[in-house]
């Protein structure tokens, strides 16, 4: 499996940068200054990569169509590990964007022996918080949307085991289902345009998800009828497996084109309006026309202990539905990034970016950009100590799942049956 990525595994590590030169994912500072504003989650360096995001940055801009899709596996209650996500996807919305949530219960099912019952159970739970942040978009559960599963057996002609083992490492010992909803994923990912036509499509997902992000453009490409690139100064719309009524279609769309056995060469026009009108001839004559599906990366939540955030792992993670006692257990005996010694810590100041307490400020707790400076600044200047910065952070721990747990017990009304 390359980078020993699993996008299943409760801990492992990721080297960003090899992953970054190793699969073409750019970094998110290359694309921001075309947003018509920067939200936190970028500007603190929490979604640190793209691919294509290009499309999305322009359709924010220009006010154009697009999607934001993304899924929750249902193996266990939601907490503060998976609110990074969430918030991206309201942003989206926000932005102008139509939403997509998959409760990807099937995939729970299959890789994680959750039941049925239980699916449903966690599943609600996520998109009460999801309601609770200010959502609105389509949701569904994955062993429920049967137009998905339509999908998920055309996107499944288009993979082959050698493809599964070489991304998952899939083995002789996989379980089918596990196999099956890789597909359902791919599917998941496509859906909004299947449901509402080629539009850009932003999936935001952890780093280590990156592999279902990779297969799912590969699908989208094999998926597509026709070719659209610029050759030897014209437009050529080269089929790949387009039957030919729709290459005639395609040559009296274009005046003045020529038409070839298996492609049609287009020449002075523009490549845009070209791939349009191709896209929309395919999905005429049975295709689907995807757009390749972009994403963004962030970084994890790290554990209290250290680590990756997880629901297999209760110490690791902070429950929106803590107790008070609970809750204190776990922010004052976290991990910090202070030195050994209090002597140490005032003469040489604390590292703020290997701590656990403060990336919780970073990625959730601290509402202010300014306030967030200046905790760094004085842990940094040795001013600021753990066990005051961890008193500090707790409080707002508190106040956030205070409030926010009274936003989803509103929003549970809106989540469906």
């Amino acid at each position: 499996m390359q980078q020993g990525i699993n996008p299943w595994a409760s801990s492992q590590t990721v080297d960003v940068g090899k992953l970054f030169s190793e699969f073409g994912i750019e970094p998110m500072e290359n694309v921001v200054d075309r947003l018509p504003a920067v939200p936190s989650f970028m500007g603190r360096g929490i979604v640190v990569g793209h691919r294509d995001y290009g499309r999305i940055a322009d359709a924010i801009r220009n006010r154009t169509p697009f999607n934001v899709m993304t899924g929750f596996m249902p193996s266990g209650h939601p907490h503060l590990g998976h609110l990074m996500v969430m918030k991206e996807v309201v942003w989206h919305v926000q932005q102008g964007g139509q939403g997509y949530v998959a409760v990807a219960d099937r995939e729970a099912h299959a890789v994680r022996g959750i039941s049925w019952e239980k699916c449903r159970e966690f599943g609600r739970e996520y998109l009460a918080c999801l309601y609770a942040l200010g959502y609105e978009g389509k949701t569904y559960s994955q062993s429920e949307n049967n137009p998905l599963k339509d999908l998920a057996f055309e996107a499944a002609t288009k993979i082959n085991f050698s493809d599964l083992q070489a991304i998952y490492g899939f083995s002789q010992e996989t379980a089918l289902a596990h196999a099956m909803s890789v597909a359902t994923q791919v599917a998941d990912i496509l859906f909004p345009q299947a449901d509402c036509g080629p539009a850009p499509t932003v999936v935001p997902v952890g780093i280590d998800q990156d592999p279902h992000i990779r297969l799912t453009r590969d699908v989208a490409y094999k998926l597509r009828m026709f070719l659209v690139e610029v050759r030897d100064g014209c437009i050529s719309v080269r089929s790949k497996n387009a039957p030919e009524e729709a290459i005639d279609a395609v040559h009296r769309a274009f005046p003045g084109s020529t038409r070839y056995e298996g492609h049609v060469d287009i020449p002075g026009a523009s490549f845009a309006p070209v791939e349009e009108a191709v896209r929309l001839i395919e999905i005429d004559h049975g295709g689907f026309g995807f757009v390749a599906p972009s994403s963004t990366y962030h970084t994890f939540m790290p554990g209290l202990q250290g680590g990756k955030m997880s629901s297999s792992v209760p110490e690791s993670f902070i429950s929106f539905w803590e107790t008070e006692k609970d809750l204190k257990k776990k922010v004052m005996g976290a991990l910090t990034g202070g030195r050994m010694t209090l002597d140490e810590q005032k003469r040489l100041g604390g590292e703020p970016e290997k701590c656990p307490v403060y990336l919780l400020n970073l990625f959730h707790m601290a509402k202010d950009d300014a306030e967030l400076a200046e905790i760094c600044r004085r842990c940094r200047a040795g001013e600021l100590l753990c066990g005051t910065c961890k008193k500090e952070t707790l409080a707002r721990t508190q106040e956030f799942l205070r409030d926010f747990t009274e936003r989803i017990d509103e929003a549970k009304d809106l989540v469906e049956g």
